[in-house]
């Protein structure tokens, strides 16, 4: 009982303590960027306008920028939602247990007050720091990569519209580029002309022909489309990766240490649902008929009835064993699944630029492709998600599943899923098919409607 006390009072202490070191993670990381800040820029803001460094020393200060940024950020917002909590949960905060291992600025002897007007000043100094790389609302665009101040140039020579560079370009970033290219660009959903698009493209591309710039834009467009690229894949990569491995580490190294401490196997049910314990009753009634039939038949040595019920018996053993096993297992997916959840959603919130750099990706691989390719592609996926055979599939990865977190299976829950979920599909290919591929690609439609029929 009092390891359990003591136990909880450290857990209680560093949930108190969560707000400082939050804090703390901020202030470091605005300190470290007014650092940079007088060492190398005179005290101004880390911008590609100073003329003391080139291209190559930029990019370096401005990935070290956007790291101290992040931290700073994060650190900010969990001090204000944990700060939040502590005080609704303890009104008396401020007179915290004195720790061994504090941060610097807190000192022993500090009371309430001096502690109120440190972290005020703490937040003062964040925020003059972060306020210099707020994007101002009058920006209209900017770019990740640098770009020329000409018209960026269309990819027709890659079969793909002039939405490459725009998707690219119309991305907020700290570093604001010329302001002309959102004005001229256009998206792809919502370019509509009463001229077709093949002459205009076949005009403008006339036009490039004589344009003394002509290879200086398509080696800076090349070079845009080829760091639109590293970055999706990259991305991509990353979504994969990090849940994935969030799950897994967790699983062995935080939640499985855990539930296996918690989860006495002598003290808890060995089937965590129903189906589980008929598996392990059709396992164990297999095993005795085996062993009966072996008997008869000879192949086994003749065994006294005894002699079976200890193998039974020996066998019953082994199986709940292993079912006690696969119990706490699902619990630990539960709660890894949960971490890795947590993980993708942070990971989400942190990557609008490169979800939105993903994003016109995608634009360009789909609809740089040809009529007959967009066509196989939406029949492709419409009739394994919501075709005549996919509730086979829904059903396997219901079940799977429901098996993997350790849930009786639910056959009214399968059944009335797979009866709408591939209906709200369906309704959802249909609507960008109609509200987008038949404005950008008329011909691709018409080719998906003869292939369907």
């Amino acid at each position: 009982m009092t390891q359990l006390q003591s136990y909880l009072g450290t857990a209680n202490q560093w949930f108190s303590d969560t707000p400082d070191r939050a804090l703390e993670r901020a202030y470091k990381a605005a300190l470290m960027i007014k650092a940079l800040e007088d060492e190398h820029f005179d005290g101004k803001k880390i911008s590609p306008d100073c003329q003391k460094y080139r291209e190559n020393a930029m990019s370096y200060f401005e990935a070290k920028l956007k790291n101290y940024l992040k931290t700073a950020k994060f650190g900010l917002a969990e001090f204000q939602a944990s700060a939040s909590i502590v005080t609704r949960s303890n009104p008396d905060v401020t007179r915290k247990t004195r720790t061994t291992g504090a941060a610097n600025f807190r000192r022993e002897d500090f009371d309430s007050q001096d502690k109120q007007s440190i972290t005020l000043e703490k937040l003062k100094f964040i925020d003059d720091v972060l306020s210099k790389y707020k994007p101002e609302k009058n920006r209209s665009s900017s770019a990740l990569v640098p770009v020329p101040k000409s018209k960026p140039l269309e990819m027709n020579l890659r079969n793909v519209d002039r939405v490459e560079a725009n998707n690219l370009v119309n991305q907020p970033t700290l570093f604001p580029t010329d302001n002309r290219v959102a004005e001229e660009a256009e998206t792809m959903t919502d370019t509509t002309s009463f001229v077709p698009r093949s002459i205009l493209s076949t005009l403008d591309r006339l036009k490039r022909n004589f344009d003394p710039n002509s290879e200086e834009e398509v080696v800076q467009s090349f070079r845009t489309s080829q760091t639109k690229t590293i970055i999706s894949i990259r991305f991509i990569l990353v979504l994969i990766l990090v849940p994935l491995l969030t799950q897994q580490v967790s699983k062995n190294f935080f939640v499985g240490p855990l539930v296996d401490r918690f989860r006495e196997p002598n003290k808890t049910e060995i089937f965590l649902n129903v189906d589980l314990e008929e598996e392990a009753f059709q396992e164990l009634q297999r095993f005795e008929e085996s062993l009966k039939f072996k008997s008869l038949i000879g192949v086994a040595p003749q065994l006294s009835r005894e002699g079976i019920e200890e193998e039974v018996k020996q066998k019953a053993l082994k199986i709940g064993e292993e079912y006690s096993h696969r119990s706490a297992n699902a619990i630990k997916n539960v709660f890894a699944d949960l971490i890795a959840a947590g993980s993708l959603y942070l990971l989400l919130l942190n990557s609008q630029k490169e979800i939105a750099i993903f994003k016109a990706f995608i634009d360009d691989v789909v609809y740089g492709l040809s009529d007959s390719a967009k066509a196989f592609i939406i029949i492709l996926f419409t009739d394994i998600f919501v075709g005549f055979h996919s509730p086979h599939g829904w059903e396997v990865i219901l079940e799977g599943t429901a098996r993997h977190l350790g849930l009786p299976e639910n056959r009214d829950f399968n059944f009335l899923f797979i009866s709408t979920f591939p209906v709200i599909l369906d309704t959802i290919f249909k609507y960008w098919i109609f509200r987008y591929l038949n404005r950008i690609s008329p011909s691709a439609v018409a080719t998906y409607r003869n292939m369907n029929e």
